[in-house]
């Protein structure tokens, strides 16, 4: 969309109790905060630990009875089922398949057929039905006790509509209290680092927010989105679409979104505290989590047309200004484009990124992860709560280390390992 409908985007969110029309829906921001539907995309390529993020889900939700997942199980007949229960449920009902199997849609599609993640979460999206929030995460999650009250208070927390709460959650390794479902991790990540790639587009790095960035602070903005978690109002999922035409395209995906949502007027932010976590191909989860398949298994069957389509999603996004128009396939381009809210310009712009010579600022994080863009950009929030005007913002970030040796041993150490993990289609968060 060209720009976002104030009032109807306030009206969006189902309730769990009806209004006094006796409707459930559209009552929006006249839904107590208890009772606000949530939407949970669950893309899965068969991962055993599927129907444990479908259990942790529900059992850990302080109300389990407002949310909404919608599995999409890709997988071989052998595989394990995100939705079979790991024990008859006659001998434990309080399986989330069993006890909320009414709150659960699944669409099961042969591995075979399986073109990677953004075409599963496309399909995931398409049985949302108006809750008042919509989530993402990816199959291997592990929820905190009181997920979903912690979550929505966040979000209340940043005062804006348009905020979308997104980072790559911590190792799961030694990070919840068994007993009592809390976590003992206090570190989060932030979107904050970002480089160019042989492919000429972007792909996120991986950061810790600095120790001294309070949680009462609460979330902090942050320029880039990350697919592995995903909390926003229900609206993000309508005006920010899955793209359906990117098949065997991985990274990609964060960048077309982080993008395509900024110029529609959506504003990205660190979580305060972390409500989730992963399980990561290493230390004690390594062998087991290493021999879980990727799709890229599928490639050599479906892959022929990855450069096309990754040259298509960089011009309609904007990081091929150089390319003519006429030729790259513009399927799709209308809804899986840039939106009229803000210019992608501005973005790069902000954050030092020049498309056409495929350059970027390094260090951004030096201005991100110590809060220092979120007090400098949160004092433009619109009075009426609809994201920062970006119009009211004179600022470009330049490398405040650009005079100094760029790659510390600890920085080219820490690039080692994000690429180690990318290589092997995850990547966990490890301090710089």
């Amino acid at each position: 969309p060209s720009a976002i409908d104030c009032d109807l985007a306030m009206k969006i969110g189902t309730c769990t109790s009806p209004g006094e029309d006796g409707n459930h829906g559209g009552r929006g921001k006249g839904c107590p905060p208890d009772e606000r539907t949530i939407f949970v995309a669950l893309a899965s390529y068969r991962d055993y630990q599927c129907r444990e993020t479908l259990d942790s889900i529900f059992a850990r939700a302080k109300h389990p009875e407002r949310i909404r997942v919608a599995v999409v199980d890709q997988r071989d007949p052998e595989d394990v089922s995100c939705v079979v229960p790991i024990k008859p449920c006659n001998r434990d009902g309080n399986q989330a398949v069993c006890k909320h199997g009414n709150q659960i849609e699944t669409y099961e599609m042969d591995r075979n057929y399986a073109v990677g993640p953004t075409f599963a979460r496309h399909i995931a999206y398409r049985y949302y039905r108006g809750e008042y929030y919509a989530m993402q995460v990816d199959a291997q999650t592990t929820f905190v006790q009181d997920w979903d009250e912690n979550i929505i208070s966040q979000h209340e927390a940043t005062g804006n509509e348009m905020a979308v709460l997104s980072h790559l959650p911590m190792d799961i390794a030694g990070s919840i209290d068994a007993k009592t479902g809390r976590a003992l991790e206090m570190e989060r990540t932030v979107m904050c680092e970002t480089h160019y790639i042989s492919d000429n587009y972007l792909e996120n790095e991986l950061w810790i927010l600095k120790e001294d960035v309070s949680r009462e602070r609460g979330p902090i903005l942050q320029p880039f989105w990350s697919a592995a978690f995903s909390f926003a109002r229900g609206h993000f999922a309508i005006n920010v679409p899955y793209d359906q035409y990117m098949s065997f395209l991985f990274s990609e995906e964060e960048i077309s979104i982080a993008l395509r949502g900024f110029s529609v007027g959506y504003d990205y932010y660190a979580p305060s505290s972390n409500v989730c976590f992963h399980t990561y191909a290493k230390g004690e989860n390594e062998k087991v989590r290493k021999a879980v398949p990727l799709f890229w298994e599928n490639e050599e069957k479906y892959g022929d047309d990855v450069d096309n389509a990754r040259t298509r999603v960089k011009c309609m996004i904007g990081l091929s200004p150089e390319k003519n128009v006429h030729v790259w396939n513009h399927v799709g381009r209308e809804l899986y484009g840039l939106g009229g809210a803000r210019k992608v310009t501005k973005f790069f712009e902000l954050y030092g990124i020049d498309p056409l010579n495929k350059v970027h600022e390094h260090n951004l994080c030096d201005f991100v992860d110590n809060g220092m863009m979120h007090d400098m950009f949160r004092q433009h929030l619109r009075a009426d709560g609809m994201g920062i005007d970006y119009g009211l913002i004179d600022y470009r970030f330049k490398d405040p280390r650009r005079n100094n040796s760029h790659n510390s041993v600890n920085e080219e150490k820490f690039g080692s390992e994000v690429e180690d993990e990318q290589r092997n289609g995850e990547a966990s968060p490890s301090k710089p």
